[in-house]
């Protein structure tokens, strides 16, 4: 009997969307108020990669993350994790499944129960999961905690007696605890001093050689992003419009909002700096997002066309995808 290859993605996200209603526009209109935070995100993901996830704030990313994992409900579309669609999934077969899928917040002190110490709860995530018998968890929780760089008398303490760096240790201890397979990175290193952020990027990478690990790594840093990122995918009104490998999308970047994103931010190692591209105007509100082209009203190379005509997310070069009609 021939052994069966192992699948090659361990996500596929299709047409992926989140609305958010908002109420009627007016007490005299039934037109509702819609916010389309995500409009329509697909993409894949193999197992091992760091996918990075860029782009303004509004732009969906967080959304984004959220939405794979179902802690925002989808609108529509599919999410399909190791063969399965979530989308399907009963709430209970979801719970199960959520050990697979976790996440890292930006903000680890609002996201700890301050009540309980850090051992306590990561004990009652191992015992709810029923990871290892009850007598086996707190030397179990001790070693994660090791894992992450803290020690073994951390696990008696509380939330409030930690630095801003240790919490996001204590975040990524919790996400390590059920052993998953994806970790959503929701601007994990956003609230953090450079010099600290550099060590939970490096325990990061670590942690994801170590453990076999996939992330998809949220951030509004493009050298963050760039320092992390196998892929990176550039968000722009709830939609994906440029994505390509690290070094290919830093290199050549195809879709103008991309340039002007990277000619703002100065690179490290960056020796041909591009000229400065300035974007006329604010990004428009997620309520009414422009016709054709959604980026056309801030575009310096836009056209009538763009006006009207909603450019196909297209491959421009090999492994490069972009949305726009004079890539």
């Amino acid at each position: 009997m021939k052994n069966e290859a192992p699948q090659q993605y361990l996500l596929k996200v299709d047409n992926l969307k989140k609305h958010f209603f908002m109420g009627k526009k007016s007490m005299f209109s039934k037109e509702q108020l819609i916010v389309k935070a995500l409009d329509g995100v697909s993409f894949e993901l193999k197992r091992g990669e760091t996918l990075g996830i860029v782009g303004e704030s509004g732009c969906g990313k967080s959304t984004m993350g959220r939405a794979i994992l179902r802690l925002h409900e989808p609108t529509s579309g599919h999410i399909e994790f190791e063969g399965q669609d979530l989308m399907k999934l009963s709430n209970k077969k979801l719970r199960q499944k959520r050990k697979d899928l976790q996440i890292i917040f930006q903000d680890p002190y609002g996201s700890l129960n301050q009540r309980m110490t850090v051992g306590s709860m990561l004990a009652e995530i191992v015992n709810t999961h029923k990871l290892v018998p009850k007598k086996e968890v707190n030397e179990y929780v001790y070693r994660v905690l090791e894992e992450v760089g803290l020690k073994k008398e951390h696990y008696y303490r509380f939330p409030h007696e930690f630095s801003g760096g240790q919490r996001q240790r204590v975040g990524i201890a919790r996400a390590l605890c059920v052993d998953p397979k994806l970790i959503v990175c929701d601007e994990a290193v956003s609230a953090l001093d450079v010099s600290v952020q550099s060590q939970i990027l490096n325990l990061l990478q670590r942690l994801k050689k170590e453990r076999e690990l996939t992330y998809i790594f949220i951030s509004h840093d493009l050298s963050v992003v760039k320092h992390i990122s196998n892929r990176v995918a550039v968000m722009y009104l709830g939609k994906i419009i440029e994505l390509a490998d690290n070094k290919e999308l830093f290199k050549n970047p195809k879709h103008p909002y991309t340039k002007a994103l990277l000619s703002a931010v100065p690179i490290v190692g960056q020796t041909n700096k591009a000229e400065r591209v300035i974007l006329k105007g604010d990004i428009p509100s997620a309520f009414e997002i422009p016709t054709g082209c959604r980026f056309h009203t801030r575009c310096p190379i836009a056209t009538d066309k763009c006006k009207v005509d909603d450019p196909e997310f297209r491959e421009v070069s090999k492994n490069h995808f972009s949305a726009c009609h004079y890539s």
